[in-house]
């Protein structure tokens, strides 16, 4: 899991490829870690090609539906992981409603929430 702070004015699809470089490696088999995920889903707000291409420099395959289509079909099952970890997000007080003005520190609590839903998650106590 990998998280950013920026301003509330800038666009999401501006951090698409910083937030993928700042993914951790994931261990497991033996061997060299896997450094990146094998693919990214988007919605058709990051639909563009070049992020199409630095995704695909990276060794990810992009699944980004194209823009001027119709419903993003598909995409359900897979968003709504994301959306569930958001509103996991909005369940920490301090995340819900920004009270620092330092964005260090709200980062860093940004941080401690991530690390206790991973928690959650890998303990199998997440209701």
């Amino acid at each position: 899991m990998a998280c950013s702070i920026t301003g509330a004015n800038a666009a999401d699809v501006t951090q698409l490829i910083p937030l993928v470089d700042a993914i951790p490696p994931v261990s497991g088999r033996a061997g060299r870690p896997r450094r990146r995920p094998v693919s990214l889903w988007a919605d058709k707000a990051y639909d563009s090609c070049r992020h199409r291409l630095a995704l695909l420099q990276r060794g990810i395959e992009p699944v980004i539906p194209k823009r001027g289509t119709g419903r993003a079909e598909g995409l359900g099952p897979v968003r709504w992981v994301v959306e569930r970890s958001v509103s996991w997000l909005h369940q920490f007080r301090r995340l819900r409603v920004r009270y620092e003005r330092r964005p260090d520190i709200h980062e860093a609590f940004l941080t401690i929430g991530c690390i206790l839903i991973c928690h959650r998650v890998l303990q199998g106590s997440l209701c």
